[in-house]
């Protein structure tokens, strides 16, 4: 095989006319030679950090999609299924990559579960992370979100890193405003990278230290703009990642869209592509091609080098996808999933108190962490309900694997005015969760999910719309563009029922993420991120 094309490269910071040769997969030759072709001819896009499984797709569907945009390869944390389904969700995933060209580089998820505060349906302990490790399929200790375990010497924490060492991968990290003396600490511990910096201080400071920072932009978390001015000076130690992509986003844009954006501010193209391209490789020692010769084969010809428009995609030689039209052929699949809950009564979700004042989760739009506010809760007949008008909303999140009763909480900044809307992708247990104007939307909306053995929707009386998940409960068994248009149709009904989020259900299935700080709920009660325990709904 023959391409011509303005060759990108990026080692050597140059663009030229030349030719490329392939054969049997591999690179054999790139020559510089003249011809009148215009497109540009560059490393596949790598992204550095993604659950797939947020994707609400499998890998083989994800793969799909992902290479209209140029992206040639993944580094995949398997956390979500592992915390439904232990080791058997991570090989299941590695599996299922493998039956499509795109090169998926799985971790081992090191907090299955996350903490001790919520209920999972697996654990993975230090004897699990081991076996993991040992995999050729393995390629690093997925994010440490344990940070107080290694700042506290916790022993099963220590082993898991340590296990990491001893097969000589590398170890993501996730520590969210620390700073200091602890941030030094957890760096000393092994840890090498962290993707949930949100200021450009915090960044500065963990790259000072010798960390790689990964400047994230998802369907939710949205860093981008806090942390690019970094790339001038220290992109060699930066890289970049979505984290989390929904469906719908992922068919319209993934890593292409960062290199864009960068350039639009007038950054260094080689610079940028470095973080896009080049970065992740030789930190993971990924099996992807950088357009070197006897290199894999994985590139990207594009338009040019400002919107990025992908005109083909190559991986190990093979042409994945053309001008919009992906060649990746649907691969059958399994749905194991692990669902027990029973259907909820619209009296588990009755709170009676007679507090004055409430704490109250304050969603943020675009960022992963929460505020703790007071507020003056809504009554009737001794219970505290909804309160539309003040956007302080109930909360609540079901134990998918035991029939348990519902935790409850409130929130603010959902903006619905009426209706509920559930999901059970909710980080990191995949327990449901659920926001709505009443307690009668609700359980309605929470049955709809324990039918189908997960899912999202959008209840608003008789209106129902719902996207099951029956794949551990977390991803569709249909195909991307199905499941993308489907995800569409339930996050506009979400936006018509008042929610003023971009991204509802996205910033939803954050709201039982404890790691990240400060309010936020599981399936056993209110939890505070900054003190790292539960707290009363009531305000003492």
């Amino acid at each position: 095989m023959q391409i011509q094309g303005q060759i990108v490269d990026i080692p050597n910071r140059r663009i030229y006319s030349g030719e490329i040769l392939v054969a049997n997969g591999r690179i054999t030759s790139i020559v510089e030679k003249e011809h009148d072709v215009k497109n540009y001819i560059l490393p596949g896009f790598i992204d550095a950090h993604i659950h797939i499984e947020s994707s609400m797709l499998v890998p083989s569907e994800f793969a799909k999609l992902a290479v209209l945009h140029g992206t040639v390869a993944t580094i995949s944390d398997p956390h979500e299924i592992a915390n439904v389904l232990g080791k058997d969700g991570v090989y299941y995933m590695i599996a299922n990559g493998k039956k499509v060209p795109l090169k998926f580089h799985f971790g081992a998820p090191s907090c299955v579960p996350a903490t001790s505060f919520e209920t999972a349906g697996a654990v993975i302990d230090s004897d699990g992370i081991k076996e993991l490790m040992a995999s050729p399929d393995i390629y690093y200790l997925a994010e440490m979100m344990n940070y107080p375990g290694v700042l506290f010497d916790d022993p099963e924490v220590l082993q898991k890193i340590a296990w990491a060492k001893h097969f000589n991968k590398p170890v993501d990290g996730h520590a969210p405003g620390l700073r200091g003396e602890p941030i030094q600490k957890y760096i000393a511990a092994g840890i090498t990278t962290d993707h949930e910096c949100f200021t450009y201080e915090e960044a500065l400071e963990k790259l000072s230290l010798g960390m790689k920072i990964l400047v994230r932009e998802g369907s939710a978390a949205k860093n981008f703009e806090a942390l690019i001015d970094l790339l001038p000076e220290h992109f060699e130690n930066m890289m970049f990642c979505s984290d989390d992509k929904h469906p719908d986003d992922l068919i319209v844009s993934h890593i292409n869209a960062l290199c864009a954006r960068a350039v639009a501010k007038g950054m260094d193209i080689f610079k940028i592509l470095q973080m896009a391209c080049v970065n992740p490789v030789e930190h993971y020692k990924m099996k992807v091609g950088l357009l070197q010769k006897n290199d894999a084969a994985d590139f990207i010809v594009v338009e040019d080098l400002i919107d990025f428009k992908v005109k083909q995609t190559y991986i190990d030689g093979e042409l994945v996808a053309e001008n919009g039209t992906s060649f990746i052929k649907h691969v059958a699949f399994d749905t194991p999933n692990n669902f027990n809950t029973l259907a909820k009564t619209v009296a588990d979700f009755e709170v009676t108190s007679t507090a004055t004042q409430i704490r109250v989760i304050e969603a943020l739009e675009g960022q992963l962490i929460t505020k703790e506010i007071h507020c003056q809760p809504k009554y009737d007949l001794g219970k505290i309900i909804s309160d539309p008008e003040n956007d302080v909303l109930k909360m609540a999140v079901v134990n998918r694997y035991q029939n348990t009763p519902p935790a409850i909480a409130f929130i603010k900044n959902f903006g619905l005015k009426k209706g509920a809307i559930a999901s059970s992708v909710a980080h990191d247990c995949h327990n449901i969760v659920v926001v709505g104007t009443s307690d009668e939307e609700i359980c309605k909306a929470v049955n709809v999910l324990i039918k189908n053995t997960g899912g999202i929707c959008a209840v608003n009386g008789a209106d129902i719309k719902s996207l099951a998940l029956p794949v551990a409960g977390i991803m569709s068994d249909k195909d991307g563009w199905e499941t993308g248009k489907l995800y569409e149709e339930i996050d506009r009904m979400a936006k018509e029922l008042g929610s003023s989020l971009k991204a509802p259900f996205m910033t939803l299935s954050f709201m039982a993420l404890l790691v990240i700080p400060d309010l936020k709920l599981s399936d056993k009660g209110l939890f505070s991120g900054n003190s790292f325990s539960f707290v009363d709904l009531k305000v003492d």
